[in-house]
């Protein structure tokens, strides 16, 4: 008897039936193999990626690359039902050369047998599968993005996606067009303005259109307390803070054409970049891209109930292209222009608040870090006002930053340390934990529950080696160094004199690089008035005394 791993692939994104893909395909494998004395012993089949991945990415195809290098794999062949639904392209020819090195043949149904790794036909049919599979992948994406955009353009039909823009509910248009998906009572849908929301889309265009900007307004809707579109549907828009309006959300709102009531299609689309520049056998990576205004698709008539008019949307159009074309203040003479300062913080001071990072200024020729609130929010945090960072080592406050510095240093020393190979079982467990949530979701798609419940086992299996590895304590690689006490800490400070005067004494160009260096971030806390400088230097810094004395007399 040859025992055979069968290995295969179903994607959900036409809406095919896992479980219905996965039995004809085994079907195809065992009526191969049976006749041979074949019998299939284990399973690796994908369910919910695309075909364009190669194996490497493949969940279970993977596992199977990986259970070729194993001698005591259990199988000693591989069978699949399917070539154009397990190669795509060119990934025949960048996967069969690891079974032929580990002498584990391949079977396929189109061969009739095992693939012959020195016949060239065999290599031309498989060839030919690949870019079959390749070619009908495309006609169906063409296909697919052919029907949309007519159905949009000529039908007005809403096509879904993200759930409807600030304003808008999703309203019933009656059933299907389509006989067997209304048969099976499937129905269409399309826009109708919310009325608790419709009115404020209205509000906005007016206001815009009367002199105010997109912050102006924002600030005006949250003091008069009315919510924002991510508080206002909290479902949909759990990632996104509910705290005020920003002045991004009234711009999405005010360039939005769907309000004049007109469908607006392919204003995004997918993107391939390559997974990795170096190795382009790993395949892409798909990104949702923005498209140019000129490439959406319109609908030739209006398609739900408008919320603004077109000639008020044209309106706020022209007067936002008017505000963008307004030149740029003339510079005061002997004035630095804007945007060549070097101010070296920029990017590492943070509002504890806000987690916002604080943008600098130069006021009288002092730099200043602000937390730029917007004005909409400054209504929600009255009265913030940053004060100055570089004040730590000032002589009224060098005894308690000298404390806080100690502390640090006896944390930073006393904090475990990961060995590498404790981080690579941290990311396993991660791992784990995303293979058992995909077997989950296949599992409720109805794949069959005895195959699914021996991907758990494994993943679970896995999950648990890995937390072992974690646990185990790390060996000691160096001798854990002495935490520097105040005292030490408060004579190198005097040594050094003045801190403050030190460092602004330096170039503003030389000061970048050291923060850098040191792993400056620092961290300020309205509530309480501080500010908590973190440094992570990019490699070990230790202090020692000379052995020929501290002050080093024989160096004079």
């Amino acid at each position: 008897m040859i025992r055979f791993a069968f290995a295969g692939r179903c994607s959900t994104e036409d809406l095919q039936d896992p479980e219905a893909s996965r039995n004809w395909q085994l079907t195809r494998a065992r009526a191969l193999i049976e006749p041979a004395g074949g019998q299939i012993v284990t399973e690796y089949f994908d369910v919910g990626h695309s075909r364009s991945l190669p194996w490497q990415r493949h969940p279970r195809a993977n596992d199977l690359l990986q259970a070729l290098r194993n001698p005591n794999r259990g199988f000693d062949a591989v069978v699949i039902g399917e070539p154009q639904r397990t190669f795509y392209g060119n990934q025949f020819g960048n996967t069969f050369p690891v079974f032929v090195h580990f002498r584990i043949p391949l079977w396929v149904p189109e061969i009739g047998g095992p693939i012959d790794p020195d016949n060239e036909a065999h290599d031309l049919v498989m060839s030919v599968f690949g870019g079959m599979s390749k070619g009908e992948r495309n006609r169906i994406k063409i296909r697919v993005r052919t029907a949309m955009s007519s159905q949009a353009q000529l039908q007005g039909r809403y096509l879904g996606g993200r759930p409807p823009p600030y304003g808008y509910l999703i309203g019933d248009a009656g059933p299907h067009p389509n006989p067997a998906k209304a048969a099976a009572g499937q129905r269409i849908h399309r826009l109708e303005p919310d009325p608790a929301a419709a009115p404020v889309v209205a509000r906005i265009f007016q206001m815009y259109v009367d002199g105010m900007s997109d912050k102006a307004i924002a600030a005006q809707l949250t003091r008069e307390a009315i919510p924002c579109p991510s508080a206002h549907d909290a479902t949909r828009n759990p990632h996104r803070k509910k705290t005020a309006w920003q002045a991004g959300a009234v711009r999405a709102i005010l360039i939005n054409p769907r309000y004049t009531g007109y469908e607006i299609w392919n204003k995004q689309r997918k993107e391939e970049h390559l997974y990795d520049i170096d190795d382009v056998t790993l395949g892409h990576r798909t990104r949702m891209t923005h498209n140019p205004a000129d490439q959406w698709v319109w609908s030739n008539d209006t398609a739900h109930e408008a919320i603004v008019t077109t000639q008020l949307f044209d309106t706020v159009k022209k007067i936002r292209q008017q505000r963008a074309r307004i030149p740029q203040r003339l510079e005061r003479p002997g004035r630095q222009p804007q945007g060549q300062r070097t101010y070296t913080l920029r990017g590492r001071v943070r509002c504890a608040t806000c987690g916002r990072k604080m943008q600098p200024a130069t006021i009288r020729n002092t730099v200043y870090y602000r937390c730029e609130f917007k004005e909409q929010e400054q209504s929600l945090h009255p009265g913030m006002d940053h004060p100055r960072i570089a004040k730590a080592f000032a002589p009224d406050r060098l005894a308690a930053t000298l404390t806080a510095l100690a502390q640090a240093s006896a944390a930073a020393n006393a904090a475990e340390t990961l060995t590498p190979q404790q981080t690579q079982a941290r990311k396993m467990v991660k791992e784990c934990e995303r293979r058992l949530a995909r077997y989950q979701a296949a599992l409720e798609a109805g794949a069959d529950p005895a195959v699914v419940t021996q991907w758990i086992n494994e993943a679970q299996a896995d999950k648990e080696t890995a937390r072992k590895n974690l646990d185990t304590p790390p060996a000691a690689t160096r001798k854990k160094e002495t935490p520097l006490s105040t005292d030490q800490i408060r004579e190198i400070t005097e040594r050094l004199g003045d801190i403050a005067q030190r460092v602004q004494a330096v170039d503003t160009e030389k000061k970048s690089p050291l923060y850098e260096a040191l792993g400056i971030t620092i961290s300020y806390e309205h509530a309480g008035r501080a500010a908590t400088v973190r440094s992570r230097p990019s490699s070990a810094y230790r202090y020692s005394e000379c052995p020929r004395g501290d002050l080093n007399p024989h160096a004079r």
